[in-house]
């Protein structure tokens, strides 16, 4: 019985949906860190990243295979590597896709790129705004109370798809010299775009490069639950106090 239990939801989440947690910040300001989601398997259809562990050859093609739509949150096993990175469609095949003083161009034009107000989060465990690059942005009020203020812009693509990003400061990744993307492969990048390891920076330096689409594992869908990382697993009180509760419930797909 308990085979057969294991077997239903390894298939579960191999080919339906699967439970995804945020272990960094290159998806800020949609995603936190600490936030759990759901991604589903189906949308572009299957290929051998698709079972829950990363243990199948590589093989080319999908089963069912369909393009993602640019804007779309994807999670993507890089070349070489059996972990799963999380990141948003750029660029289909035969786009042209570069980055000038950390402004997106696709296709010879530049993306829709409009000031907002900053983006806002309370310090914690999981966020602590920290660091050479987040250090200038650190907000300490009246009652000691710490948040951070990243500068924010809103980002449309031309499909209409539109989505906040933040902007660090200069980066090394704030140009990108233009490069095709190649047929069966997409570009990739983070919504915070000095601190993502995308396909602005090679496989072999770390990042992803341009990503064959055999390497898509799934769409992201929707937060279940986030925790702020105060969480001690002996102290059931603190697994509601590390709740974000406004976290739960928001789509990820784009508006």
């Amino acid at each position: 019985g308990v085979f057969w239990i294991v077997l239903a939801v390894l298939a579960f989440h191999s080919l339906i949906a699967k439970p995804f947690f945020i272990p960094s910040g290159s998806m800020l300001p949609t995603l936190w860190i600490g936030d759990r989601l759901v991604v589903s398997k189906w949308p572009y259809g299957w290929s051998y990243v698709s079972p829950s562990f990363h243990v199948m050859p590589y093989m080319q093609g999908r089963i069912m295979g369909r393009l993602p739509e640019r804007g779309d949150i994807v999670i993507v096993k890089p070349p070489g590597l059996n972990s799963d990175f999380i990141k948003r469609v750029i660029g289909l095949p035969g786009d042209t896709v570069a980055v000038e003083k950390g402004q997106v161009w696709l296709n010879g034009k530049p993306l829709k790129r409009q000031p907002m107000p900053p983006a806002v989060w309370p310090v914690s465990a999981n966020m602590p705004c920290e660091g050479s690059r987040y250090d200038p942005y650190l907000v300490i009020a009246a009652d000691d109370s710490r948040s951070c203020a990243v500068p924010r812009y809103r980002e449309q693509l031309p499909n209409g798809v539109s989505y906040d990003t933040l902007d660090l400061g200069e980066s090394p990744e704030d140009d990108f010299s233009p490069v095709i993307v190649p047929a069966g492969h997409v570009f990739l990048m983070g919504d915070n775009r000095d601190d993502s390891a995308d396909s602005r920076v090679p496989a072999e330096q770390g990042g992803l490069g341009i990503v064959p689409i055999e390497n898509l594992g799934g769409r992201a869908e929707f937060v279940t639950f986030s925790l702020d990382g105060t969480t001690n697993i002996f102290n059931p009180l603190s697994w509601f106090r590390s709740l974000r509760g406004d976290r739960a419930g928001q789509s990820l797909r784009p508006d």
